[in-house]
């Protein structure tokens, strides 16, 4: 599918980029800010950036959004519950 849309040229001349650069940077922007609000995974995420997973990995830092979607409290309850279920003996 082709979107399309109308964007005046002295919008590319103010970011400094052609068309081709324009239209790259905006899906990533876009992907990262829906992975950041966990709209999209990582995975999906990176293919409407049109990059391989570890290129969007590389783009979050750039962007500064963490990849990963839980909290460290979420991980550690996550590991506390699986702890529970695997017994004492395995934790």
């Amino acid at each position: 599918m082709n979107l399309a849309f109308d964007i005046d040229p002295s919008v590319l001349a103010s970011v400094r980029r052609d068309p081709e650069e324009f239209v790259r940077e905006l899906r990533l922007a876009a992907a990262v800010k829906w992975y950041e609000l966990e709209r999209v995974s990582q995975g999906r995420a990176a293919e409407i950036a049109g990059v391989s997973r570890a290129e969007f990995i590389d783009a979050l830092g750039e962007y500064g959004v963490t990849p990963f979607q839980q909290t460290g409290e979420e991980i550690l309850a996550d590991l506390d519950a699986l702890k529970r279920v695997d017994g004492p003996e395995n934790g």
